[in-house]
């Protein structure tokens, strides 16, 4: 047997196995992958600086480049939040988690995506078989049409001029459109076509009810995601999450102190649009073996589970924008609202992930904290509760503009306390109100109080 390979009776780390564990060679090699774009793009920049300029003045050549960088980053994202997962869940139930293939375990995604490529496809007999196969690349391809609308980074000034001599700006957004929020809500709709198409496509009862749990569980959430973002948009006037995001920015009022209860229901709405635990019934195991994705193999399930992560670090990049501010540093006030040079650019773009890296991982958290709901109990909750308070909080929000009280960007912190102090006041009556409505209600639990008594 070669000396790089393991015997069965061998317990000796092999030359491979000292290389791809040993700490400084992984976290160099990572290191030296993130450093090389730089002296790649200054090579460019001195052997062709006028073509370079030409490319960055045009609003469509950025674009490109923020959609590959977006993808990219997404793509890469996804691997790595797999890992992060399973490291943290093995520290919340006190295990190790991964540790075997690299330092730490760091290149266990890698041999994850080879061991999905390398096992078998499986197709069963009376599955229909042309939609068998679309169904988890719809349900991947849909999840990466969301970041098109991100305002990543804000506007950029570059420091040269064009043969006017006017300034060049152009903004980091992929496309920038007037229907911002509703081009978010169409995409989340579209997504619920990939798992039930996957549950009846696979001809298997068990994955056609968890295809049907998630089309209710995803059409139900929507109403209240609607809701929390009609808040919004009525507190904003707008449907642009550039112009939402600079509201946040200059009024430094971030819309989840404003509208925490909006930011709840959307959030709450956004984990069961992904299908995460507590609200991941499509796949419960303990009553329909895996659900939707019970007949899928090898490449075609890795994809719904990378369809899942692409998904939450979407979700997470518009809750980001929609509720923390965006690229704004903090609240109340941000030096860098009215800068547009393309350092402060990168700033914020940092800014931006670093905010999306805590939504997912408070995304984590959850998933290993709370039990799932049963499923009665999760369609009570949308219907019976989150459905009247976002109606309430449309209700509150439509009253409010009508008095005048809606954020001004020409004015600072100070200038619109009045509406934030306002509005965060009705949000706290609501909570108290939810709160003391639910106190006087029966606990919900899976007892029936009226079956008849157990014969001895």
């Amino acid at each position: 047997m070669p000396s790089f390979l393991h015997s069965p009776t061998d317990k000796t780390p092999t030359p491979i196995d000292r290389i791809i564990r040993h700490r400084g060679i992984v976290l160099n090699g990572f290191i030296l992958l993130l450093l090389v774009p730089i002296p790649l793009a200054f090579a460019v920049w001195k052997l062709a600086p006028a073509t370079v300029q030409a490319v960055l003045s045009s609003q469509w050549a950025v674009s490109l480049i923020m959609l590959a960088v977006s993808l990219l980053i997404i793509v890469h994202m996804c691997a790595v939040c797999i890992l992060a997962e399973r490291k943290l869940s093995a520290y919340i139930q006190d295990r190790l988690g991964p540790n075997r293939v690299g330092w730490g375990g760091m290149l266990q995604p890698i041999a994850d995506g080879i061991k999905f490529v390398l096992k078998e496809e499986v197709i069963p007999a009376r599955a229909e078989k042309a939609i068998f196969v679309v169904a988890p690349c719809l349900a991947f391809a849909v999840s990466l049409l969301g970041f098109a609308i991100i305002p990543w980074a804000g506007e950029i000034t570059w420091p040269w001029t064009d043969a006017s001599g006017n300034p060049v700006t152009v903004t980091t957004q992929v496309a920038s459109l007037d229907i911002g929020l509703l081009y978010m809500l169409a995409i989340g709709s579209i997504s619920v076509y990939g798992v039930v198409l996957a549950g009846w496509a696979s001809n298997n009862k068990y994955a056609h009810f968890g295809g049907m749990r998630a089309t209710a569980q995803m059409l139900s959430y929507e109403v209240p995601l609607g809701l929390g973002l009609l808040v919004i948009i009525l507190s904003s006037g707008t449907l642009r999450l550039e112009e939402i995001v600079n509201q946040q920015a200059t009024t430094g009022v971030w819309n989840i102190m404003a509208h925490p209860v909006a930011a709840c229901l959307v959030l709450v709405a956004a984990f069961a649009e992904t299908n995460r635990s507590p609200f991941d019934l499509a796949e419960c195991e303990q009553e329909l073996i895996a659900g939707f994705h019970t007949e899928y193999s090898a490449m075609k399930f890795a994809l719904f589970f990378l369809g899942e992560y692409a998904h939450m670090v979407t979700a997470s990049a518009f809750l980001t924008a929609i509720f923390l501010g965006g690229w704004s540093l903090w609240p109340g006030y941000d030096p860098l609202a009215e800068v547009h040079t393309w350092w402060a650019a990168l700033i914020k773009f940092n800014v931006f992930w670093g905010k999306v890296l805590a939504v997912i991982a408070f995304y984590m958290l959850v998933r290993w904290t709370l039990p799932r709901f049963r499923f009665d109990q999760l369609m009570s909750m949308a219907w019976k509760g989150l459905v009247p308070i976002g109606m309430v909080m449309v209700i509150i929000a439509l009253a409010m503009n009508t008095v005048g009280l809606r954020p001004d960007p020409a004015k600072g912190f100070a200038g619109n306390f009045a509406y934030f102090g306002a509005s965060l006041a009705m949000n706290v009556v609501v909570i108290v109100v939810t709160m003391a409505i639910g106190a006087r209600r029966p606990p919900v639990t899976g007892r029936q109080p009226n079956l008849p008594p157990v014969q001895a």
